[in-house]
């Protein structure tokens, strides 16, 4: 792989525990002295991978410094001690501003990713310029609701009568649960919510791109993460949009990039976060789903480009 300076940043960043020093992956892209991008990815259970491997690099030729992470006892940063709280994420998030030297930083949180960003950054507004939601939760109990009730109503349409008992069994769970989180979105899944409507050449090469490359080999999932972080966490099911004006009133500019046919979200949600961010700050990309810096990338490159100038 091509890198866009001439010295790449690849830190194993330790952080001192009481029992013992672990490691979080983290590699940054372009150089230094340009604005820098911190990506903030899925979760809790994912990693950085995939926008590694399809669009940092190609990021950081548009002139910024692209660092990518994943969280403790996350994807590449292997931590059997980890906790998988957000004080943790946000302890962590501080180290890795500190390791790369840097004072003020934007950043895309993805997905729940986008939680996690959004609290950082209420709790640390003076190193946050930009915060970039894309296809970020921040309404969670609305997405749950809307994921069952739409494929609720897919599912009689289909006469799928072992969708419909599922989402039966679904609505029992305790809904502060990993297990109902997970269900929701098993279901959602196994519909599509999560794929793009109308592959083109460009989205069939970049995640081929990403299947031949070292990356798809490096998308480790651990599983225990999700029970752990609501066995931990006690935010585990929460609406950030009053903590998202609460971040504005603070000085920090918001906007969101969201693929118009992520099917998890509502028109409703949708609205909401456009109102919230301003229509000019509300970049809707269409034939795009979940994953917009994939499935669209060509376009959101060009979004992220206009934010940050």
């Amino acid at each position: 792989m091509r890198l866009t300076t001439v010295v790449l940043l690849l830190l194993s960043i330790v952080f001192c525990h009481p029992a013992a020093a672990q490691t979080i992956y983290s590699k940054a892209y372009g150089k230094p002295g340009n604005p820098a991008l911190i990506y903030i990815h899925g979760g809790p259970r994912g990693n950085a991978t995939l926008f590694e491997g399809t669009t940092a690099e190609t990021l950081a030729e548009k002139g910024f410094y692209v660092i990518v992470y994943d969280r403790r006892g996350e994807g590449r940063s292997i931590d059997t001690t980890a906790t998988f709280t957000f004080q943790e994420a946000f302890n962590d998030l501080n180290n890795l501003i500190s390791t790369y030297n840097l004072q003020q930083v934007s950043l895309i949180g993805h997905s729940f990713g986008g939680i996690v960003s959004t609290l950082y950054t209420a709790a640390y507004p003076e190193k946050v310029k930009r915060l970039i939601l894309t296809d970020a939760l921040f309404s969670q109990q609305e997405t749950y609701d809307h994921i069952l009730l739409t494929t609720g109503k897919l599912a009689m349409e289909r006469n799928d009568s072992a969708t419909l008992q599922k989402i039966a069994l679904i609505k029992q769970l305790n809904k502060n649960s990993a297990g109902y989180r997970k269900k929701c979105y098993e279901v959602a899944s196994a519909y599509g919510y999560f794929d793009m409507p109308s592959p083109t050449t460009e989205s069939r090469a970049v995640h081929q791109q990403y299947e031949d490359g070292p990356f798809r080999a490096a998308n480790i999932r651990n599983d225990t993460a999700p029970v752990k972080f609501y066995q931990n966490e006690k935010q585990v099911n929460i609406d950030t949009r009053k903590t998202l004006k609460k971040i504005q009133q603070k000085g920090v500019q918001l906007f969101a990039v969201y693929g118009r046919q992520d099917r998890i979200f509502s028109e409703k949600q949708f609205s909401d976060m456009r109102n919230l961010v301003g229509k000019n700050n509300f970049y809707s990309i269409e034939n795009c789903s979940h994953y917009p810096f994939a499935d669209q990338r060509t376009e959101f490159l060009e979004d992220i480009k206009k934010i940050m100038q």
